[in-house]
């Protein structure tokens, strides 16, 4: 599997890409090529065009939750040829959602958008032979449970669209999130039991840990736990949290215009 940072809140020295407080990633396995949100604008395009990525009837556009920095981007989607494409997403990401008096919801609905096919992602979805969609995650570490904002009936916002990827190896699991709004432990969980596997090799993307407190003390016990050894904390991780990681796993810098190869 290939994975390329296309939007993230940070961008590399030097290289001249453009960065927004959201996230996008451009992920190629076993001849598929997938698109992972496309955060808040439409620098996701303009980057990928920079690093000489054709998003041209990807294959698979995969929505982790329902966001604005991870669906402002669909906004323009028409600039690219997506009747070749098919859509993975939870039907809550669809959801009009307030946070501190501002809208933070989609800004485009599904009927919107010009695609192949859609399919609900309520459920796993298995997108290559190694690489699966989780589906809807289950709240069942305590100090993760959380609420953010409200919906549009006034009811606090659970997030219960938010999903993330697992890629399988020979070596373990590596786990690509986005905001981690239902808990980068629980997502963990998912996959472990998902896949059949414990062994976690790494994580890339944002695990919504904002400030030093209870939860990223749990969290980081968690990765001590299962031996998670390579982490690439961006988007919504705060610098204290990385700082905190360091003491159990080694670190990686994330920004625009990183590239793997798992």
């Amino acid at each position: 599997m290939k994975l390329k940072v296309l939007v993230d809140n940070n961008t590399f020295i030097d290289e001249y890409f453009v960065g927004e407080p959201g996230l996008s990633f451009y992920i190629e396995d076993k001849g598929k090529r997938i698109l992972f949100d496309t955060g808040y604008s439409d620098v996701y395009l303009k980057n990928a065009q920079k690093m000489n990525i054709d998003l041209n009837n990807i294959d698979y556009l995969v929505l982790s939750h329902g966001h604005n920095d991870h669906t402002g981007g669909l906004r323009y989607l028409n600039s690219i040829d997506t009747s070749n494409t098919a859509l993975i997403a939870h039907l809550g990401v669809f959801n009009s959602r307030n946070h501190k008096g501002l809208e933070i919801g989609s800004p485009v609905q599904l009927q919107a958008i010009k695609l192949k096919e859609f399919i609900d992602g309520s459920d796993p979805y298995k997108i290559t032979d190694n690489l699966y969609y989780l589906g809807q995650i289950d709240r069942k570490i305590d100090f993760e449970n959380r609420t953010i904002g409200t919906l549009a009936d006034g009811k606090a916002d659970e997030v219960l669209d938010d999903t993330a990827l697992a890629y399988k190896t020979d070596d373990g699991i590596f786990i690509i999130t986005a905001c981690s709004h239902s808990g980068i432990c629980n997502i963990i969980e998912k996959a472990k039991k998902m896949l059949n596997d414990n062994r976690i090799i790494g994580i890339i993307g944002g695990f919504h840990l904002l400030e030093d407190n209870k939860q990223l003390d749990e969290t980081i016990n968690y990765f001590n736990e299962n031996n998670i050894k390579e982490l690439y904390p961006c988007h919504c991780v705060c610098l204290s949290a990385k700082a905190k990681m360091m003491n159990v796993a080694k670190v990686h810098e994330v920004g625009v215009g990183l590239e793997l190869d798992i």
